[in-house]
């Protein structure tokens, strides 16, 4: 019977394998959600009406090039941006807010470095010109459990056809310059958000707005109340696909409720 022949290796222990295998895994996940792709989950009403709470989506991490903020908890690796790339006004984006608290946000791109954004009676001037704001159809959310009927106004709340509860937006289409277009909600006529100074938007910065024109902490205003002009480099990525939605009613504990809960007709709506 032949002797084996020693190799010399030592024979690698099954924890030792799994040890590897768990930081390749953990290596490839950090590279993917670094310059490829990263979830995203809407935890407000801001971007109605083409956002709900319970929606999650991809977010494409090489539009607009790399920075520290595209790494996960904004480890400090990256100095600066590179291969950066401006957005297009009406992108919708998720970048890193700032000061102390600082988390990601996702806003509507408005206005470039040198543009001039005003809001005068509830209509966006773009560089000193009305953008069109045409009135549509209202928009109509169900009140669901993450989407209560607090946040929605005495005035707008109604009920549908089968009796169900249901909150009534007016909405508007706005179409920018460049063609893009897209759909924003105007509940009501707040002075300190619909009639505003003049702001010019300063070198390497964007101006950004929810579509939920009455209910969006933005560049508008100053930071700690909104987000004033974001850095380019905090720019994440731009949204690219919703993958999921829900309205909250799921028990994680009923499995069956994870089917009920989910809003289906939302999967695979892009930007």
């Amino acid at each position: 019977m032949a002797t084996p022949v020693a190799t010399g290796k030592p024979a690698r222990s099954e924890t030792s394998e799994s040890i590897r295998f768990f930081l390749k895994l953990a290596l490839f996940v950090f590279i993917l959600r670094s310059f490829i792709f990263a979830p995203f989950s809407i935890p407000s009403e801001s971007m109605l009406p083409r956002l709900l709470i319970g929606d999650y989506l991809f977010v494409s991490k090489w539009n607009y090039g790399y920075s520290r903020w595209s790494l996960p908890w904004g480890i400090p690796l990256i100095p600066g941006r590179i291969f950066g790339r401006d957005p297009t006004r009406g992108d919708t984006v998720v970048f890193r807010s700032m000061g102390p608290d600082d988390h990601d946000v996702i806003k509507r791109v408005i206005g470039l470095p040198g543009d001039t954004v005003q809001m005068r009676g509830g209509q966006l001037f773009l560089n000193g010109r009305a953008v069109p704001k045409d009135r549509v159809a209202d928009f109509i959310v169900p009140i669901t459990p993450n989407f209560p009927s607090e946040k929605c106004g005495t005035a707008f709340q109604d009920v549908d056809a089968d009796g169900a509860a249901i909150c009534r937006y007016p909405r508007f289409r706005e179409t920018l310059p460049n063609g893009r277009s897209y759909e924003v909600l105007d509940q009501e006529n707040i002075p300190r958000a619909d009639d505003t100074d003049v702001y010019r938007v300063p070198a390497g910065t964007v101006f950004l707005m929810g579509d939920n024109r009455d209910d969006s902490a933005d560049s508008r205003f100053a930071p700690p109340e909104g987000m004033g002009y974001i850095p380019m480099d905090r720019i994440e990525g731009r949204a690219l696909v919703t993958f999921w939605s829900t309205d909250g009613s799921a028990e994680w504990l009923k499995p069956w409720t994870w089917v009920s809960a989910a809003r289906f007709r939302r999967i695979g709506q892009g930007f």
